[in-house]
């Protein structure tokens, strides 16, 4: 996808993080925008910020976990903008801790919102954009779905969202292959952003009601808490360099987008342990400070 003025851009997970910062930069390209998200107040700073830039721009309430809602999402763009040409699959939720210790309401809320979401964006905005093309001889599309670094490694207490993005993963290259297969003009990226300031770390603000977390937090839920609050508060690489990185990919079509292109050391040692075939590698071998402040945390009742 070249052009980019005058395009629709539809963004989950629009009001803040990442999400926000691709909407800015879409409206900085010319872009009409949709913004959907599940926080009211955040969504509507964010719509105000963008209007005040001039864009062309509609405010979407989505919980991407309910079908219903992105088809909803969906409607609302064919009806005001008449097109969909870019579509982030961005809305993500973090939680964590030892693996054994996560409640299935954990596991619905992330499997909900970093799975199902980007299942039920991809399935209704695909076939969506599929139509628009039929109707437009020139029509350019892409599609970006937010993984994650933990989309490609394994690291410790952090078992949940790691299952959630190595999905998303191959969702990903699998919605890249079946387009490539029938020529479409699509074109498809996965997001392995490593830590970023993006507020992910508090995702659990927003957490519904029906997926609430009962129990007070396991010693291992609190450390995994402390070691991301840390890591996610301390990045370098900004929400607007990854947007920078990201508009820079569609435009080039390339699939994979890494923020932090030194971790993929550590993904080569993975594939290694794979194909060798040995044991896995501790994802924390190279910074063994952060698997000995982790032990420390757990093993002291996840003290911060």
């Amino acid at each position: 996808m070249k052009n980019f003025k005058d395009k629709v851009a539809v963004i989950t997970g629009g009001a803040s993080g990442l999400g926000r910062e691709f909407a800015l930069k879409a409206a900085g390209l010319g872009m009409k925008l949709v913004i959907a998200d599940v926080q009211r107040d955040t969504l509507e700073t964010t719509l105000d910020e963008l209007t005040a830039m001039g864009a062309s721009v509609i405010g979407h309430l989505c919980d991407v976990r309910k079908s219903e809602q992105v088809q909803a999402l969906a409607d609302a763009t064919m009806s005001k903008f008449g097109a969909v040409h870019l579509v982030f699959n961005n809305a993500g939720v973090g939680s964590g801790g030892l693996v054994w210790e996560n409640t299935e309401a954990d596991w619905e809320w992330v499997l909900g919102v970093n799975v199902w979401g980007v299942i039920h964006g991809v399935r209704i905005f695909t076939q969506l954009m599929l139509e628009c093309a039929k109707t437009d001889p020139d029509f350019e599309g892409h599609i970006v779905n937010t993984a994650s670094m933990a989309g490609v490694l394994n690291p410790p207490t952090m078992g949940v969202y790691n299952v959630s993005k190595h999905a998303v993963v191959s969702l990903s290259e699998s919605l890249y292959h079946d387009l490539q297969l029938v020529d479409a003009p699509i074109g498809a990226s996965v997001l392995c952003p490593y830590f970023v300031p993006t507020g992910i770390n508090q995702s659990h603000r927003n957490r519904p009601s029906d997926v609430k977390m009962d129990a007070r937090p396991t010693a291992s839920q609190l450390a995994s808490q402390a070691m991301t609050d840390k890591a996610v508060t301390s990045g370098k690489v900004t929400a607007s360099q990854v947007a920078d990185m990201t508009f820079q990919a569609i435009a080039d079509g390339q699939f994979y987008i890494y923020s932090h292109p030194e971790a993929l050391a550590t993904l080569k040692v993975r594939m290694e342990d794979m194909t060798t075939p040995r044991n896995p590698t501790d994802p924390h071998a190279g910074a063994p400070h952060i698997r000995k402040a982790l032990k420390d945390k757990l093993l002291g009742g996840g003290a911060a």
